[in-house]
């Protein structure tokens, strides 16, 4: 095999068209397609949420429909967590895994392809209903929300087909994806590193990999048969042919649950390694954290029921699924205290990665602490269905996971280009993100304690100040992230280039304390053909 064989077998080839990006089996490559895609997706999703707030900064029907209002949260949060944080993470992991564990590439080079190249057809088919409906056919995408609780979905227009087969594509991605991440990891480890030498990033992603492969198949089972009720007569959830509704908010939920811990874990793996760079200090309990991440993992899959305390569960079931669900703050505490300790009296400067680290921290405590709240099942009677449970999922899911993604960005992107961001512009765009955002969703802790349900175009003159003020907050929260974007265009074009140990001895500080864990010193072993 000549070199230029081996250069094309790898995607290595000079010529830089559109087939290099079809065919290519270099992770770098498919990596860098799951973060430009991703970003695009955040984009779109974000859209869909600037109208719905659009339509909530005054009581009364503003701008549209009750039926394109619950279309538009129901589809923003599928591409916000399908198409923009998932696709987001396992960029990074095709970018970042195999340089960390010495790995000449993934595992499985074609698989990795192809599970890209779903991607963009799930979207296609997730969006395509709206386009549909301007030319009068349908009625438009999902009016179920993200959810697709039974009987309304069994019910619902052809968004919902359109949705299970995304569903489809999406968990096809995700599942070969998961595979090629844990072949490569048991697999194509450099020698002499054993699993407690992994990083955590790539901890993280192996915890992540397991149970995408455990519920991603549960969830197609639910989609199956809500397509099968709609279309082939079956009735596993029609109480009126003898099925049960709420056995598809269970099955849903098995997989739901475990979801949002899916897209956190990338983030928890990425967040010591920022908090240790930017201390100066080597990462702290890194065997704890690794064990908190296999708690975490478990008990993930076996908490899905207090989405569904109001559903009539027996009083055992309630007792036995909140303290279950207040458990998984033991394991997550001790993450947090580790965080904590990397960077307790360390040499920290404040740079976009750190920061967006340290924001993710408190934000996503905020979105921890009330979770608990929402584990109590006597509370949980009160604000279920209401603005507290959405502001509490921002905080876990934007908080956590889309800021821990921008610090991810930041940190990795002098590695990925060789140019240097604009640093000045980066910081801005984390102040303006975190003062938005609290703007935003804060006052919805409010609106759902004063009872305002979630889900509805229209509200009370009592709920007017706080949904102006969270309207008001999202437009900001949507322009800022239009900075985002132009720094990292503007450093993929080009900028300063970036030194060979880009953080390192960051504005003149140097090394002070033992360098980190040994995995730094790994050689890439090279491909015997």
């Amino acid at each position: 095999m000549t070199t230029a064989d081996v250069a094309l077998e790898h995607g290595y080839s000079g010529h830089r068209g559109v087939t290099r990006w079809l065919f290519t089996t270099n992770h770098k490559d498919i990596g860098t397609m799951y973060l430009v895609f991703s970003l695009a997706m955040f984009f779109v999703g974000g859209a869909m949420i600037m109208l719905v707030r659009a339509e909530l900064f005054q009581p009364g029907l503003q701008i549209m429909q009750p039926e394109l209002f619950n279309q538009l949260i129901g589809v923003h949060a599928l591409v916000m967590i399908f198409m923009a944080l998932m696709p987001a993470a396992t960029g990074f992991a095709n970018w970042m895994i195999p340089l960390m564990i010495g790995a000449p590439d993934m595992a499985l080079p074609r698989l990795n392809n192809w599970s890209f190249w779903l991607l963009p057809p799930a979207a296609l088919l997730l969006l395509m209903p709206f386009a549909l409906a301007l030319f009068g056919i349908g009625s438009g995408a999902i009016g179920t929300g993200w959810t697709f609780y039974a009987p309304l979905s069994v019910q619902d227009g052809m968004g919902i087909d359109f949705a299970i087969f995304a569903i489809h594509l999406l968990g096809i991605s995700s599942v070969m994806g998961s595979i090629n991440i844990i072949v490569t990891i048991f697999n194509l480890r450099a020698p002499g590193m054993t699993f407690m030498k992994l990083p955590l990033f790539a901890w993280g992603w192996l915890i992540t990999a397991f149970m995408l492969v455990a519920v991603i198949p549960v969830l197609a089972g639910a989609v199956t048969m809500l397509l099968a009720d709609r279309h082939f007569g079956t009735h596993f959830f029609s109480a009126a042919g003898g099925g049960d509704p709420i056995l598809f908010q269970h099955l849903f939920w098995f997989f739901g649950h475990p979801e949002v811990y899916i897209v956190l874990f990338p983030v928890w793996g990425v967040t010591p390694h920022i908090l240790s760079a930017f201390a100066r200090k080597p990462i702290y309990g890194y065997r704890a954290q690794v064990y908190a991440f296999w708690v975490i993992g478990v008990l993930s899959v076996v908490v899905w029921g207090h989405h569904i305390m109001t559903t009539g569960m027996p009083t055992g079931a309630l007792l036995y699924f909140m303290y279950s669900t207040m458990a998984i703050s033991l394991p997550l505490s001790v993450l947090f205290f580790c965080w904590i300790a990397t960077i307790w009296r360390g040499a920290m400067t404040f740079e976009a990665p750190m920061l967006f680290a340290l924001g993710m921290i408190v934000l996503f405590g905020i979105g921890g602490l009330t979770g608990l709240v929402l584990a109590d099942a006597a509370a949980d009677a009160q604000y279920h269905h209401s603005y507290f449970v959405v502001a509490h999922f921002h905080y876990t899911l934007f908080a956590g996971g889309i800021m821990g993604v921008m610090a991810g960005v930041y940190y990795w992107l002098p590695k990925m280009t060789g140019h240097m961001y604009s640093e000045k512009l980066a910081q801005w765009h984390f102040w303006l993100t975190a003062v938005a955002f609290n703007l935003t969703f804060m006052p919805q802790f409010f609106l759902g304690l004063a009872g305002m349900p979630r889900r509805i175009p229209d509200y009370a003159l009592q709920f007017s100040e706080f949904n102006m003020i969270s309207s008001i907050g999202a437009f900001v929260l949507g322009a800022s992230q239009l900075l985002f974007l132009y720094v990292v265009v503007k450093c993929i074009r080009g900028g300063p280039p970036a030194p060979a140990k880009v953080w390192e001895g960051a504005q003149g500080l140097e090394w002070t304390l033992p360098s980190p864990p040994p995995y730094h010193t790994f050689q890439v072993q090279p491909r015997v053909e």
